[in-house]
């Protein structure tokens, strides 16, 4: 413990002298395994309470959307339900992942990358659909004429393909410069806690750095174009009229676009400002630990839970299948049972 304390006031000093790679790994390990000193198992408390209620939402949102034909041939709902099923593949993982770092259980190195690659996709897939959700809304509302054209069902499968091949691509690279820096850090804290291997990621070789700020160029790149995107559609139809009333359905429609995007994109935004302050020596290892736990296990869960609600229960259509379903359970439940003959 003496060294462990040694180590940990030499990361908060800051200075240019940075702890050597395997007292970080060992500083880490240390944190890692003191909960009564960290209380880590605090921050499993928002990963389990989101999974909670997107399972008591989400796969009811994809039941209506896989089995209605009607629903399921629009390119808006097909892109929606590919969104949710990313979303909650990403929280069975992560809280899984948190739950098992939270009871220092010790994964085998191919368990722990098969899981990370898994919530890489996931979270990948999310983002890129959102991405494509927004160019569809584009679509929609300035070519009303050839949106049937542009995008029809057939095309729309194609898109979620390239999605999945995109976001599997993504990470994919990442991993195998890890592998071939021999710099994978599950093999060396045989763990898989997210935030961790952040901090330790970026303390990596230049070649892990220069895989993470590529892989920040993208993600901003998508958040460009979203912006874009929902800019030229304001300024395209302010003279419409649309926008007079602020409690109108577009007006409201816009706000919880825009809020789902933020809480998609502004955890994202705080770790690579957490990051770059990190490796510019700004913060300290404990502060940078603390930063990444809240935002994995607290802001980037949030969106998943959220997106459902702010956004696939504003579709008439879901919720009024939605509806129906509860109404036909209600019935069947309170319907008096058949008397004997």
């Amino acid at each position: 413990m003496n060294a462990t304390a040694h180590l940990l006031r030499e990361a908060k000093s800051n200075s240019s002298s940075n702890v050597s790679e395997a007292s970080l790994y060992y500083l880490l390990e240390e944190w890692a395994l003191n909960p009564q000193d960290t209380n880590m198992k605090m921050f499993l408390i928002p990963p389990v309470v989101c999974l909670v209620a997107g399972v008591l939402i989400i796969p009811s949102i994809l039941f209506v959307i896989f089995s209605s034909f009607s629903i399921r041939k629009e390119t808006r709902y097909m892109l929606l339900g590919n969104a949710l099923l990313c979303d909650l593949i990403y929280l069975l993982f992560y809280t899984l992942s948190a739950a098992l770092s939270a009871a220092h259980v010790s994964l085998p190195k191919e368990a722990c990358v098969l899981q990370l690659f898994l919530l890489a996709v996931a979270y990948c897939g999310g983002l890129f659909t959102a991405a494509a959700i927004v160019v569809d809304t584009y679509i929609a509302i300035l070519f009303p004429l050839r949106y049937v054209t542009i995008l029809p069902s057939s095309r729309t499968k194609k898109v979620i393909v390239c999605l999945w091949i995109c976001s599997g691509a993504l990470p994919g690279i990442f991993f195998l410069v890890l592998s071939s820096t021999h710099n994978f850090v599950p093999c060396v804290l045989e763990m898989c806690s997210i935030p961790l291997i952040i901090i330790l990621t970026l303390s990596g070789t230049d070649a892990v750095k220069l895989c993470f700020w590529l892989s920040a160029m993208v993600i901003f790149l998508f958040l460009s174009l979203i912006f874009c995107c929902y800019a030229i559609l304001y300024f395209k139809t302010r003279q419409s009229g649309i926008w007079e009333s602020i409690c109108s359905r577009a007006s409201v429609t816009f706000l919880m676009h825009n809020t789902v995007l933020f809480f998609y994109f502004s955890p994202l935004l705080v770790l690579f400002v957490e990051s770059f302050l990190y490796v510019n020596i700004v913060i300290g290892l404990e502060t940078g630990i603390w930063v990444s736990l809240t935002i994995c296990n607290v802001l980037m869960i949030l969106p998943k839970v959220l997106f459902p609600f702010l956004y696939g229960l504003r579709y008439r259509e879901i919720s009024a299948s939605l509806k129906s379903i509860v109404r036909m359970k209600h019935l069947h439940l309170v319907s008096p049972a058949p008397s004997p003959s």
